[in-house]
């Protein structure tokens, strides 16, 4: 049986769809692709089960969806499975009518948090076979895989046709063991298209890793990957090691980000820490991973420098304390500038990322994030940055209050794409998206051009700066009142 894991080009004028590995949303005009954990992860199992597996990722290989329809037609998987997300699905619905028109035979299977939110929907709007919901989608596919084969068992959280009725085998269980996982078979799933196109590599080549399904605060109401991760899991520290030793050795990687949504703390990061002092990692390459503001002391940044971290990414999300509150980030604003002084004192490179169009936010209240940003920026103790919108994903406790008390301006899935605010909002549109721009502008002024220009040391520290003005330049198209923007 031959299986395709599958990104479909989406071409729109609006950019590259940055679909893969990613919680929210956005066509960047400045292309970025983020390695896929999950979906490569799937591709990894299903060959070690004995299937042939075909890496199709037609956004990375910049393919026209001609191209990609002839290519997958020649190919002619027995499966499709494919990765969406809110903003894409309608897109992915006409995709799969055609694919199913081209290659009736052919079984397609959606995944992600979209469809984890709303199956029935895609169930009844488009041809797809089956629908994978929850984000264990890797252990899903084989499970499936296994019943088209040898008859075996659905495992739970998977939906299906049968004699045109629509039907499901139950809720979604996060009960596998991730120890279990083989390592990424980084040839396999064509690691290269990942490495270079990242703004956040510093040195080349850059990979991906992620050793915790998915963050394990878990409470954020408008992150969509509460709806596939309602609770934590991790590997252990030594399985992560073992994986940095062989991206070293075999793939001569430079950088790594750990994409879990929080990376672990605690005993657990002391003793990943202490791992990679141990086996020398730590000079010979750089990590980055996500963390939450409250969750380390200055002895913990130490700790983390001298083992090898280098970018660290903050969600901020905003600086008003009431907002912070009601999305349930169980952070406070002091917490913010606090942990980035700790992080820059310990050598650290601090990235904050900020959301703009809460529906109870004024334009004073969204003032207060652009200020505390800028004179974050100012004071040396953050180097990059990345602004949104916020958009409500449905499956999200943030949607469920959008309905509830009627903030949606629609519900056109194809909206949802973070070039407008999709909620109602004391500020207009274009009052969000030129705020959105102000946060970008950190960068362009003399106080900061003049430190990064005064941090090169060599050839990556000058290509990482021309990496940046490029996406910075890419994030005030994405963002210019020139697209859509509805008040």
């Amino acid at each position: 049986m031959k299986i395709a894991i599958s990104y479909p080009p989406l071409e729109s004028p609006k950019g590259t769809p940055l679909l893969g590995q990613n919680r929210q949303f956005q066509w960047f005009n400045s292309p970025t692709y983020i390695y896929p954990m999950v979906p490569a992860y799937a591709a990894t199992l299903l060959k070690a089960g004995g299937y042939e597996v075909v890496w199709d990722d037609g956004i990375a290989e910049n393919k026209t969806y001609t191209e990609w329809r002839r290519d997958i037609q020649r190919r002619a998987p027995d499966i499709i499975a494919i990765e969406t997300k809110t903003p894409v699905i309608q897109r992915h619905w006409n995709i799969i009518d055609d694919l199913k028109s081209l290659m009736p035979d052919t079984k397609i299977a959606l995944m992600g948090d979209h469809v984890t939110a709303h199956p029935q929907e895609s169930m009844e709007n488009c041809k797809t076979d089956y629908i994978l919901t929850g984000g264990d989608y890797d252990f899903l596919l084989l499970s499936l895989a296994d019943h088209l084969i040898g008859g075996k068992e659905l495992e739970s959280g998977i939906w299906y046709r049968e004699n045109d009725e629509i039907k499901n085998t139950g809720k979604f269980a996060l009960n596998h063991d991730l120890n279990m996982l083989p390592f990424i078979d980084r040839e396999l799933t064509n690691w290269i298209l990942y490495s270079e196109k990242n703004g956040n590599y510093k040195k080349l080549p850059g990979t991906y890793t992620m050793v915790g399904r998915d963050c394990w605060w878990g409470k954020c109401t408008f992150c969509s990957w509460t709806t596939t991760y309602p609770s934590f899991r991790t590997r252990t520290p030594e399985k992560l090691l073992d994986e940095i030793g062989i991206l070293i050795e075999k793939y001569k990687v430079k950088e790594i980000m750990d994409d879990s949504g929080s990376f672990p703390a605690g005993k657990w990061l002391h003793k990943f820490c202490t791992g990679m002092i141990e086996r020398g990692y730590n000079t010979k390459i750089n990590i980055h991973c996500n963390m939450r503001v409250n969750a380390l002391g200055q002895d913990d940044y130490n700790l983390m420098a001298k083992a090898g971290f280098r970018f660290i990414l903050y969600g901020v999300e905003s600086a008003n304390q009431s907002t912070l509150d009601r999305i349930n980030k169980g952070t406070k604003v002091k917490d913010i500038p606090e942990a980035c002084r700790m992080a820059k004192n310990a050598g650290l490179d601090p990235h904050l990322t900020v959301m703009l169009g809460y529906p109870w936010e004024t334009k004073t209240d969204a003032l207060r994030t652009v200020k505390l940003a800028q004179e974050i920026f100012k004071k040396g103790w953050a180097d990059t940055l990345q602004a949104t919108i916020v958009i409500p994903y449905p499956g999200t406790p943030l949607f469920r209050e959008c309905k509830e008390n009627g903030w949606l301006v629609t519900e056109d899935w194809d909206r949802y794409d973070m070039r407008e605010p999709v909620m109602k909002c004391p500020m207009t549109g274009q009052e969000i998206k030129e705020l959105t721009q102000e946060l970008y502008k950190v960068f362009l002024t003399p106080g900061y051009i003049l430190r990064r220009l005064l941090s090169i040391r060599n050839m990556d520290d000058l290509r990482f700066i021309k990496r940046g003005v490029k996406s910075v330049t890419g994030h005030l198209t994405d963002f210019s009142n020139k697209e859509r923007c509805d008040s």
